[in-house]
Formats: structure tokens, C-alpha cells, sequence
């Protein structure tokens, strides 16, 4: 019996004596001595993702021969890949330390972002193994917490409206045309009433009925190349006078449709004493039979007076010249110019309170942009989907004010109609990316974007957002381009550049938002300017107290969290 229990105390030294050899409780003992260096630290969430590097630096004699040993970094319940370390004698793949010297590794990886990570610290768990022996290691807290800071991007996506075409006026005019018997300008009574003057008169009585602005008249009096050319000057120049003096008459007559009497100025005078190139065309288009040989002739004999004789020559001969091309250039031609104004702001914007269905599509769609009131926007865009339901304006601009009221789904359904209205249209291609974005589809979204770079910088601007949520924070910059908001200030911020960033804001419609002076503070913290993070902070939090509880527990603050100011402001 003695022998017996001698013998098993013999076996338990054994036992004992061969786990302390393989060295795993004097690595867990001296655990501590083991350096970790993480970078960045804290971490960071970059594209939906959280890479780490740690160098680990292990001591002499510390590294047991034998020894595996796998590590993996933890955070939040979010494990990391796991890295195999071998002692020199053990077998297996995975980086070597020697025991003597000691030695160090480089650990790289990167997992999918995770709620839980939020405000956690990076652990490192290990666990050794010799042989069939094995033992967990001490847990290790080797940072504190997650820096999120582009959670910050604001949904800043620009919607592009179906843009109305109104315009305020119209330039118009019209002409008439007075002729005259040959070597003669008394204008004759008839020929105010008479088929050439209908155009002009049909104008003025439509213009006064509208309200048209005369802006002034041009009268460009002719004589036909028949006559001699000191002749043909004097009698372009009386018909000028008499057209002018005719339709000054016709304005002094009560019944007359044209407006009030204008002084001499409101005539423009034009006159042409030999109209050869009105001759020209008229006989290019007659049917007279030799029209050919009578232009070849003519192009002959550039000098005037050979050129005068020449026409009286073929008038003589050919009887349709005289009777139908040469009274045509006998005449004065008087174009009145005018402006037609639409309604006024006002009342267009009353029509759409109260007489919606009295607008035309182009007004109403003006209308919206009269107002600063979203419901009575929407109100109007609505009338108009009702009233022109198949033009896509109308459904993709209700669209626009649903999405910019966050109502995603009822905005998505605009859109879709508006682009069955208008398939591939770049607008509507851009507001129905903004839906797919929000609704998690960050990929299809830019897609989209890519083939509506036609509707305009919004497009540019809503890949920016998307860049920064991507982690591309250089294509971001370039994306906004000339923005100055408050997401072009972040990226900036997320780029490196801080003092750009400051600039943006500044420069930002949100300058005073309490926002933008947290994003200062951040920048403030980032410089390691306590003064300006502190000064930013403090003022974010006046104007939004619920940033206090943020700053408090935001990772970008983590090496001031000690800091007597910035405990007195955050608590």
C-alpha cells in the first residue's frame, strides 16, 4: 500500500513538473511585459468598415520553445481575424519569436463596422498551446473606443426640379406693307385697310387686347430699279414720309386700332433707292418663262445707270415684269416692334391659391417657386399633376417635396411615374438615386448618378455624399467641388485637410449651426488646439444640448476627457 501511494505522488510531480515545462504559466505571468501598439488608436469607421494595425512586440525569454499561441483582437463582440505565433521549436505556419531575443509581428486586418463597437475598447484574447496543453492567456485592453465621426454626413442630397419655361415677356412684332403707283409716294387711302397692312393691323388690335408695350417702329421704304438713281433716292425717301405721316394719322383716329399717337423718334427710317435685290428674289421666284436669261443679263452690268437702262429694256420686253414684279418693290414696309408681358408675380401666385385650373403648366409650375412654404409648394405641384398628368415635371417636382418631407416611399412613387413619362431622364434618374440611397442601395445609387451627370452639379454633389460614406474621402473633395457646406467641411476634415475645412465652414449657409461649431471642435481636437476646441464646444452645446451627452462619449475628445475644461462643459 505504501508502495502504491508513493507511486502516485510520483505521477502527479510529473504531471505538474511537465505543465510548468512547457512554459504557458510563466507566458501568462508574464503577460504584461507584452507591448501593443495599435494605429490608428483610437480605431476608426471608414466605409462601413474598421481596419486596425498592432505591432506586437514581444520580450526576451518570454516566448516558451514550444509554444503556439493564437491571438485575436475583439471589439465589441466583433471578433478580428486570429494571427498564429510559433516559439522556435514548435511546429506548425505562423510567424516565429525566438526566446532568447524575443521578437515582434505586424497584425493587419479589417472587419465590417458594427453597432456594438460603439464606445467599446480592443481586447486581445490568446490562448497558448504545447502539445496537447493548452491555456488562455490574461485579456488584454490594448484602445479605447471607435472614432465615428463621418456618421456625422448630413442627407444634404440635392433634388432637381422639373424646371418650369415660363417667361415674363415676349418680344413680338409684326409687319404691313403699303405700295405705291410707279414715280409716285402720296399713299393711297385704300391701301391703309388693304391685304398687305392686315398682318400689322390684326397685331396692334391683339396687343392693345393684351396689353402689349410698343417698343417702336422701323419704316423701310423702297423704289423699284426702273427709274434713274437720283430720281429712285428722293422718292424711297417721300415714301418714308408719307408711310410715317399715314400711320401717325391712323394712331389719331379713335377707331383706330393702333396705340396713341408716338412721337417722330418711335419711327425707325430705312430706305433703299434701287431695290435690286428685292428684284432678284421676286423674279427667282416668278414663273415668268425667260427669268433666267433676265438675271444672267443683269448680273452682267454692275454699274447703276446700266443696270437702270437694262430693267426698262426687259420691262419694255416682257410686259409680266412691269406688271408683276416691279409695283411689289414699290412700297414701304413698317415693322412694329412690341413686348408682351405675362401676368405678374402676384397674380399668378393668387391664380394658384384660388384659381389654380386658369394656369397654364408653365405658370403654375413658376408659382412654386413664388412660395417658401413647402405645403403650399406641394399644394401647387399637386394641381398641376392633376391638371397636365402627363407631363413629368409635374410628378417628379411632387416628388421632390415628399422626399425633401422624408415621405421616401410616397416620393419614390412620383418618380417611378415620372419616369415611365420620361424613361432615362437624367433629373429623374438623380432623384430616384437619392431614394435608392436612403434606401441602403449605395451601389445602385451610383450607378445611376453615373448616367445622369447631364442633370446638372446636383449629381456631382450626391456622389460626394456617397464618396464619404464609401471611405473616399479625396473623390469626395472633388465631388463637392465648390460647395460650402457642411459636408464638404467634413470631407475635408475626413481628408486631412483642417484648416480647408474651417475655411468651408465659414464660408457655409450652416456657419452657425450647431453642428458646424461641433465639426470646429472636432478640428480644434484634431490640431490639438484645446482654446478652439473647447470655445466650439462649448457654443455647439448651447445651441443643441443634446451634444453634450455626444462629446462626452465621442472618441475624437478621448485624450481630453481628463481635462478639467472639457469635464466642465460636458458634465
Amino acid at each position: 500500500m505504501k508502495n502504491h501511494l508513493s507511486a502516485l505522488g510520483l505521477a502527479a510531480i510529473a504531471v505538474m513538473s511537465l505543465a510548468s515545462c512547457s512554459g504557458l504559466k510563466k507566458m501568462a505571468k508574464k503577460e504584461p511585459t507584452v507591448v501593443y501598439t495599435v494605429t490608428p488608436c483610437p480605431l476608426e469607421m471608414h466605409g462601413d468598415s474598421v481596419a486596425v494595425t498592432v505591432n506586437v512586440t514581444y520580450p526576451a525569454k518570454y516566448f516558451a520553445k514550444k509554444a503556439v499561441l493564437t491571438v485575436t483582437p475583439e471589439m465589441g463582440g466583433i471578433k478580428f481575424k486570429s494571427a498564429t505565433l510559433l516559439g522556435e521549436k514548435a511546429q506548425g505556419t505562423g510567424t516565429r519569436i525566438s526566446y532568447k531575443t524575443g521578437g515582434s509581428f505586424t497584425y493587419t486586418d479589417k472587419v465590417a463596422y458594427n453597432q456594438s463597437m460603439d464606445n467599446a475598447n480592443l481586447v486581445v484574447k490568446a490562448t497558448g498551446q504545447v502539445k496537447s496543453k493548452s491555456k488562455d492567456m490574461p485579456e488584454r485592453t490594448i484602445c479605447n473606443d471607435i472614432k465615428l465621426t463621418p456618421q456625422l454626413l448630413m442627407n444634404t442630397d440635392k433634388v432637381i426640379l422639373g424646371a418650369d419655361k415660363f417667361v415674363k415677356f415676349v418680344n413680338r412684332s409684326a409687319e404691313g406693307k403699303i405700295y405705291y403707283e410707279i414715280n409716285k409716294s402720296n399713299v393711297r387711302p385704300n391701301e391703309m385697310k388693304s391685304e398687305g397692312m392686315k398682318p400689322l393691323n390684326d397685331f396692334v388690335a391683339l396687343g392693345k387686347g393684351k396689353g402689349f408695350e410698343f417698343k417702336g417702329a422701323t419704316i423701310s421704304s423702297y423704289a423699284s430699279p426702273d427709274g434713274e438713281m437720283s430720281m429712285n433716292a428722293n422718292l424711297a425717301e417721300e415714301r418714308f414720309t408719307s408711310a410715317k405721316g399715314a400711320m401717325i394719322n391712323m394712331a389719331n383716329d379713335k377707331k383706330s386700332p393702333l396705340p396713341a399717337a408716338q412721337p417722330e423718334t418711335f419711327y425707325t427710317k430705312q430706305t433703299t433707292a434701287e431695290d435690286w435685290a428685292g428684284f432678284q428674289d421676286l423674279m427667282s421666284k416668278s414663273t415668268i418663262k425667260d427669268k433666267e436669261i433676265i438675271l444672267n443679263v443683269l448680273r452682267q452690268y454692275p454699274d447703276g445707270e446700266k443696270r437702270e437702262q437694262e430693267i426698262k429694256n426687259i420691262a419694255a420686253a416682257y410686259e409680266e415684269v412691269a406688271r408683276d414684279i416691279l409695283p411689289q418693290l414699290r412700297r414701304s414696309v413698317i415693322t412694329f416692334n412690341a413686348v408682351e408681358y405675362s401676368r405678374t408675380d402676384a397674380r399668378i401666385l393668387e391664380l394658384a391659391r384660388t384659381k389654380p385650373d386658369s394656369l397654364s403648366v408653365e405658370e403654375i409650375l413658376y408659382a412654386a417657386t413664388l412660395t417658401k412654404d413647402m405645403s403650399e409648394k406641394l399644394t401647387f405641384y399637386r394641381s398641376a399633376e392633376r391638371m397636365y398628368p402627363n407631363d413629368w415635371r409635374t410628378w417628379n417636382d411632387v416628388g421632390c417635396i415628399l422626399l425633401q418631407q422624408n415621405k421616401l416611399q410616397d416620393a419614390k412613387a412620383e418618380f417611378d411615374k415620372a419616369n415611365s413619362l420620361s424613361p432615362n431622364n437624367p433629373i429623374v434618374m438623380n432623384n430616384l438615386a437619392i431614394c435608392m440611397r436612403w434606401m441602403g442601395d449605395r451601389k445602385g445609387a451610383k450607378e445611376m448618378l453615373k448616367k445622369a451627370g447631364a442633370a446638372g452639379p446636383e449629381v456631382s454633389y450626391n456622389l460626394g455624399i456617397i464618396a464619404v460614406q464609401d471611405g473616399m474621402y479625396t473623390d469626395a473633395v472633388s465631388y463637392f467641388g465648390g460647395n460650402k457646406d457642411f459636408n464638404a467641411a467634413l470631407a475635408q476634415v475626413l481628408n486631412g485637410d483642417l484648416d480647408g475645412a474651417s475655411r468651408t465652414l465659414d464660408a457655409s449657409p450652416d456657419k452657425e449651426s450647431a453642428m458646424a461649431y461641433y465639426l470646429r471642435a472636432i478640428i480644434g481636437a484634431r490640431k490639438g488646439d484645446k482654446t478652439m476646441m473647447n470655445d466650439n464646444l462649448r457654443t455647439a452645446i448651447s445651441k443643441d444640448g443634446s451634444l453634450k451627452a455626444k462629446a462626452a462619449q465621442d472618441a475624437e475628445f478621448q485624450k481630453y476627457k481628463d481635462d478639467s475644461d472639457f469635464k466642465s462643459i460636458t458634465q
